[in-house]
C-alpha cells in the first residue's frame, strides 16, 4: 500500500449538504485535500424530444453541479497551500456528441468548460485544473452492450479495442503528479484515437 491511507466516504453529488459534510469529514481525517478527482456520473438516456425534465436535471446536478460544488469545497485549502490538483472526468461524447444523451453530453461538455474556467481562476496559486475525456472503456456498463453495437463501435476506434480502466487511471495519476505541474486547462483524451 506504499504507506498511503484510504478513507471511503459515501456522498450524494446532487446534494450540496452531502458534499459539504463529506468534504469536511475527509479534510478532518487527512488535514487537507490536495487532489480532487471528480469521477462520479450518472446517465438517464433518452431522445431529447421526449426527455423528462427530471432526467435532465438529475444528470446535470450530479455530473456538472456536483463537481463544481466539490471544487468549491476543496479550493480554499488548496489556495492556502498554494498547491492542488483538480481533475474532472469528462467523456469523448462531450467532444463528439451522442444521440439519445443530450443531458449526459451537455453535462460532460460543461465539465470541460468548468475545467478551463477554474484553471484560469486558480493558476496563479499553483493549482492545476484539467480534464480526462475517456472513450469507451471496458467496464460493466460497456459489457452489457449488444455484440453488433460493440463491433460497430470498435470500427470507429483506430486502436481497435476498448480502453481499460488502468488507461484512464494512468492519465489521472499523471495529471495529479508533480510532472504535470505546467499543464492546466487541458483535456487529455484517452480514447484509442476515436476523437483526434
Amino acid at each position: 500500500m506504499l504507506g498511503h491511507e484510504a478513507f471511503a466516504a459515501a456522498l450524494d453529488l446532487a446534494s450540496p449538504d452531502s458534499i459539504k459534510e463529506t468534504a469536511a469529514r475527509v479534510a478532518k481525517e487527512f488535514g487537507r485535500i490536495d487532489i480532487l478527482v471528480n469521477n462520479a456520473a450518472i446517465t438517464r438516456d433518452g431522445l431529447a424530444i421526449r426527455m423528462k425534465r427530471e432526467d435532465w436535471n438529475a444528470v446535470l446536478d450530479t455530473n456538472l453541479t456536483g463537481p463544481f460544488l466539490m471544487a468549491q469545497q476543496v479550493l480554499p485549502g488548496m489556495l492556502r497551500e498554494r498547491w492542488g490538483r483538480i481533475i474532472n472526468i469528462s467523456s469523448v461524447v462531450a467532444e463528439l456528441g451522442n444521440a439519445g444523451q443530450a443531458n449526459y453530453v451537455a453535462s460532460k461538455a460543461g465539465l470541460i468548460g468548468l475545467t478551463r474556467a477554474l484553471a484560469r481562476e486558480v493558476a496563479s496559486r499553483g493549482i492545476t485544473v484539467n480534464a480526462v475525456a475517456p472513450g469507451f472503456i471496458d467496464t460493466d456498463m460497456t459489457a452489457s452492450l449488444p455484440q453488433e453495437w460493440k463491433e460497430k463501435l470498435l470500427s470507429t476506434i483506430p486502436l481497435a479495442r476498448l480502453g481499460h480502466p488502468d488507461d484512464v487511471a494512468a492519465a489521472v495519476s499523471f495529471l495529479a503528479s508533480e510532472q504535470a505541474g505546467y499543464i492546466t486547462g487541458h483535456v487529455l483524451d484517452v480514447n484509442g484515437g476515436m476523437h483526434m
